[in-house]
């Protein structure tokens, strides 16, 4: 038995301090996880059970950042709305389901700063309709993330600031301490609807002062001290 054509070949995320790369297997986001930004999409950020989404883990999607360098996003099409979204990007290292919150840290490879780019008026509108937001958040090019930090070399990373400028002008700006939902609440949640395996990153939601970006402007995003990610759009 042969493939037809050749499988895809994952994508590799440089991780710091080392030529290794981690192979990408899924991709999880957090929907409204601060409560700030609940409040700016219309909703009222009360702690109810976290809810996700997914975007697509090939190599058309999810877009690697080397350290030092600036990337360039086409501008999507069927958009006028093309909307940031920085999130710390958290990478599983150890499978697991049920995992309880207090030994998740036991299941996180390391951590990235990424980009959560999203066709915001193609998502309202499936918003609107009560349809899947998959052609607002899981298209092309919709996931730069950037050099994956180790956990074993930086700890676990529960607060830091987490910013994004465009053109050098801070558009979103807030902590990681305001996140409605940990990190170990996260993993163990989301444990619970899926079997993390090694390979799986979760984007764990964005701050308030979410907007637009156009051609032609540059996003500057970082979080903690982890390494800083730059995208230009085309």
């Amino acid at each position: 038995m042969s493939y037809l054509f050749p499988p895809v070949t994952p994508v590799g995320l440089p991780v710091s301090g080392t030529d290794d790369v981690y192979p990408v297997r899924r991709v999880y986001c957090v929907g409204r996880n601060y409560a700030a930004h609940a409040r700016e999409m219309g909703f009222d950020p009360d702690r109810e059970p976290p809810f996700f989404f997914c975007k697509p883990n090939d190599p058309e999607s999810v877009v690697p950042v080397h350290a030092g360098e600036t990337i360039t996003l086409p501008y999507p099409p069927q958009t006028s709305n093309y909307h940031y979204e920085v999130e710390l990007v958290v990478a599983i290292g150890k499978a697991g389901k049920d995992i309880p919150a207090a030994r998740a840290a036991e299941h996180i490879f390391g951590y990235a700063v990424g980009l959560d780019m999203t066709r915001r008026d193609l998502q309202m509108k499936m918003r609107e309709m009560g349809r899947p937001w998959e052609i607002g958040k899981a298209f092309d090019y919709s996931a730069p993330v950037g050099v994956l930090h180790p956990l074993a070399g930086s700890g676990e990373l529960n607060a830091g600031e987490i910013v994004l400028d465009v053109d050098g002008e801070v558009r979103q700006h807030s902590d990681l301490t305001h996140l409605i939902w940990s990190v170990a609440e996260i993993i163990s949640n989301l444990s619970s609807l899926f079997v993390l395996q090694p390979g799986d990153l979760i984007f764990t939601g964005t701050p308030e002062g979410v907007g637009a970006v156009k051609p032609g402007q540059t996003m500057a995003a970082r979080v903690g001290n982890l390494e800083p990610i730059s995208v230009k759009v085309a």
